[in-house]
């Protein structure tokens, strides 16, 4: 590996694909370099330094001892997002214990605010691990994020979506992840580098070609579901969600 190159941490999932295409499209390659990891694993690699910017769930900001937000695209939404949900057997009041995805801190540290504040109940929480969706039945539910969760809406009765009670406690939009460093980068860097995250969103109908997938349309997804411009009432619902997060803040 160079070590010149700026070191770019990035998630495969599908929400990620218009983020991350200008870069596999080979925009920047001789300035970064691209590694995948799913989103908390991200977040441990920019809080320990093995990378300099990363796609990481927001979650981990607190407890970073530098950041910054160096692009204006992230993984956000303004409503129901489709791919985080509790998924249950019984009504989210019958809920006694829930699961929760080991792949993202912000959604679970999302989900525990809305338990409290939203559906007012204090179920079991356990974290889970690879293959837990096996064991959401009865009044056991899971916190499912990611592709996973597409799966998941054909399997669970009740589907509940976080963006969705999100935007119903609040009435602001939720960003979930961000392109953040731990240090200042050159300004003609951050510039080309947000004009490279953006370049997907003018390939989206490519993008979804490119991406069979049959448990949901991915055109849906893409321009109803995910809202990808960070804009100033996502970031006016990101400090209410750091404000919420609880002290000392979540880990990674």
């Amino acid at each position: 590996m160079d070590m010149d190159k700026i070191k770019v941490g990035a998630v495969s999932y599908l929400n990620t694909k218009p983020l991350i295409y200008g870069f596999e499209q080979g925009m920047m390659n001789e300035e970064m370099e691209l590694v995948f990891d799913f989103p908390a694993n991200i977040a441990k690699k920019l809080l320990t330094d093995e990378i300099d910017i990363g796609l990481v769930p927001v979650a981990v900001l607190p407890l970073m001892r530098e950041y910054h937000i160096i692009a204006d695209y992230g993984i956000g939404c303004n409503g129901a997002v489709a791919s985080v949900c509790l998924f249950s057997d019984v009504p989210v009041e019958e809920i006694k214990t829930v699961l929760l995805d080991y792949q993202s801190r912000t959604s679970v540290a999302l989900l525990k605010i809305l338990l409290k504040e939203y559906w007012n109940i204090s179920p079991e929480l356990i974290a889970a691990e690879k293959g837990f969706e096996q064991s959401i039945g009865g009044t056991t539910s899971g916190l499912v994020i990611g592709d996973r969760a597409f799966k998941q809406i054909k399997v669970s009765k009740y589907r509940y979506d976080l963006g969705l009670a999100w935007k119903d406690m609040t009435g602001l939009p939720f960003i979930f992840a961000a392109w953040v460093a731990n240090k200042k980068l050159p300004a003609d860097f951050i510039a080309t580098f947000n004009k490279a995250t953006a370049a997907g969103l003018a390939h989206i109908d490519e993008i979804v070609a490119q991406n069979k997938f049959e448990e949901y349309s991915l055109l849906e997804y893409y321009t109803k579901n995910i809202i990808y411009l960070i804009d100033e009432p996502k970031l006016q619902g990101l400090q209410l969600f750091l404000q919420k997060l609880p002290k000392p803040a979540v880990t990674v």
